[in-house]
């Protein structure tokens, strides 16, 4: 897999797409890019300018902290019932 291009560089290929000059396909052929991925740069542009529906880069780092902190509560929580099964056979009267 290619190492990512710089934010600075997606800004400035989605700024020439969005003036209309050319057609995305020069531009993306000019950049060295493939038509696909400027067009997902400027997908992911326009959500986060709020111009399009979606979860924005924000929104999704989130999205991934949330979850991993729900995966370890649910640890937590099933270590915390085993413990509380453990101890309730030990003082139960035999």
């Amino acid at each position: 897999m290619p190492a990512p291009h710089p934010q600075e560089f997606r800004d400035d290929a989605v700024a020439l797409a969005r003036k209309g000059d050319a057609p995305i396909s020069r531009i993306a052929k000019d950049l060295g890019i493939s038509e696909s991925c400027l067009r997902n740069w400027i997908k992911a542009a326009d959500v986060e300018a709020g111009t399009r529906e979606g979860v924005t880069a924000k929104e999704s780092e989130q999205l991934r902290e949330l979850r991993k902190r729900n995966r370890l509560l649910e640890q937590e929580n099933e270590i915390l019932r085993r413990a509380a099964a453990y101890f309730a056979k030990e003082i139960s009267p035999k």
